[in-house]
């Protein structure tokens, strides 16, 4: 796993994933190091407070292409929609893709959120285990590939937890390289 130079490749970082993959988690952790804003696609694509009810898709799109009008972020959701939108300005892909039933065991552990119904949750589980069958959905296993084959720049593909972890270690070290690389060039 090669990182580019950190000044301009993470910027904008997207993560992207099945739900219950860790996109939240691995945010939480470049933010972290980084101090970037972090942006959770799902505060844009549910109404606030009512999970399950879809925000206006033209009210959701704005505040989607504003987020991404910032200098610097890390965005993550499983919405390859919306992913698409912000491509462009991505300088970093992240993929978490790991096996359904991992990230269905990861949806059990953290257990219903947001004011979902054990209807609801059981349905976000049933969802999750799709991930890879669903066919001309822009929340499946097809179109982030497809998004992930395209993207150009500076992009990661992490199928397993250690991966995901390595990668966190890995920026960490990255960074603290540069930042001693500009010191350097300072003296």
């Amino acid at each position: 796993m090669t990182f580019p130079n950190p000044s301009a490749a993470f910027d904008r970082m997207l993560i992207m994933g099945n739900g219950g993959a860790g996109k939240t988690w691995l945010a939480c952790r470049i933010d972290e190091q980084l101090h970037h804003p972090v942006v959770h696609l799902d505060d844009m694509h549910w109404e606030p407070g009512r999970y399950g009810i879809d925000r206006d898709r033209a009210l959701r799109d704005e505040m989607v292409k504003a987020a991404a009008e910032r200098d610097a972020w890390v965005m993550e959701g499983v919405y390859g929609q919306l992913a698409n939108m912000v491509l462009n300005r991505t300088t970093t892909l992240i993929w978490i893709d790991l096996p359904e039933e991992e990230c269905i065991a990861n949806i059990k552990l953290r257990g219903i959120q947001g004011g979902e119904s054990q209807t609801q949750f059981d349905g976000l589980l049933k969802w999750v285990a799709e991930y890879r069958s669903r066919m001309n959905n822009w929340n499946s296993f097809e179109t982030h590939a497809r998004l992930f084959s395209v993207f150009s720049r500076p992009k990661f593909l992490l199928s397993s937890r250690e991966a995901v972890t390595d990668f966190t270690g890995r920026l960490s070290t990255s960074i603290v390289e540069a930042i001693d690389e500009r010191a350097q060039i300072s003296e």
